[in-house]
């Protein structure tokens, strides 16, 4: 669905994507987890097309990359993507910027229209189709923004920490979102630099930090080679009190 070979990107003297190499296939989510500053952004927008590889090569549906060539329309078609900073208009209601943006994709008439209709009841927005975006929490606005990744049903959708500074709901909503997606057969890369958002989400997790790639595969793959049992430590306890710590029962019971 979506390959990197050897992508290399530089700003300056700063290297944010250094010699990554990566496959994603058909139909799985999978997760790039790195801290911030890893490179997780910039390698969304190389996927994207926003920005191009300075050397390497990215390759849509095997199609070719999302710039540069004749199919850039066809490529860009069938690209979703939430930005981490929000791609909205506070002064339109939720309809009518899920309206412009289907429109950007040449969508019209009933096609759009259902393609609104179901984006925005997809991210449970429906009651709030009407209202200013002003007027949406921080939490509406992120499920909005998916909602506009989706609104011309494309087969690979990019989210760049789309859960980043939401509200438990909203959270857990662009959680059931994403295993939804995955129920229809997307393509989804989901960026994030929580372990728990990937182990619940993801099918595998790229590791990248410093804009390489540190490891590949599922979480539990992942743990088993790279992790720690985990431990518990009570300093200045003693032995009755971490008993009853552990089994809810004193010694003398």
């Amino acid at each position: 669905m979506l390959i990197l070979e050897n992508v290399r990107k530089a700003y300056g003297s700063l290297v944010a994507v250094d010699g990554l190499s990566l496959e994603v296939r058909r139909g799985e989510v999978l997760g790039l987890l790195g801290p911030n500053g890893a490179g997780k952004s910039t390698t969304v927008n190389l996927c994207i097309g926003l920005l191009a590889p300075d050397s390497g090569r990215v390759s849509v549906t095997g199609n070719g990359p999302a710039t540069g060539d004749p199919t850039i329309a066809a490529v860009r078609s069938t690209i979703g993507v939430a930005p981490q900073t929000l791609a909205l208009y506070d002064v339109l209601s939720g309809e009518e910027n899920l309206w412009f943006f289907g429109e950007v994709y040449a969508l019209s008439g009933a096609r759009l229209a259902g393609r609104v209709k179901w984006s925005l009841d997809f991210v449970g927005l429906g009651d709030r189709k009407r209202d200013r975006v002003a007027t949406y929490s921080g939490g509406m606005k992120r499920r909005l923004n998916l909602a506009a990744a989706l609104v011309h049903d494309p087969e690979l959708i990019l989210l760049d920490e789309p859960t980043a500074g939401v509200d438990p709901q909203s959270r857990n909503q662009i959680f059931d979102n994403i295993l939804a997606l995955k129920q229809l057969g997307r393509t989804v890369i989901y960026t994030t630099h929580y372990m728990e958002e990937a182990e619940r989400l993801c099918d595998r997790v790229a590791i990248i930090d410093r804009g390489k790639l540190l490891a590949l595969g599922p979480v539990s793959q992942l743990l088993d080679a790279h992790g720690v049992k985990p431990r518990m430590v009570l300093q200045g306890a003693t032995l009755e009190e971490v008993f009853l710590h552990l089994t809810g029962r004193s010694l003398r019971d």
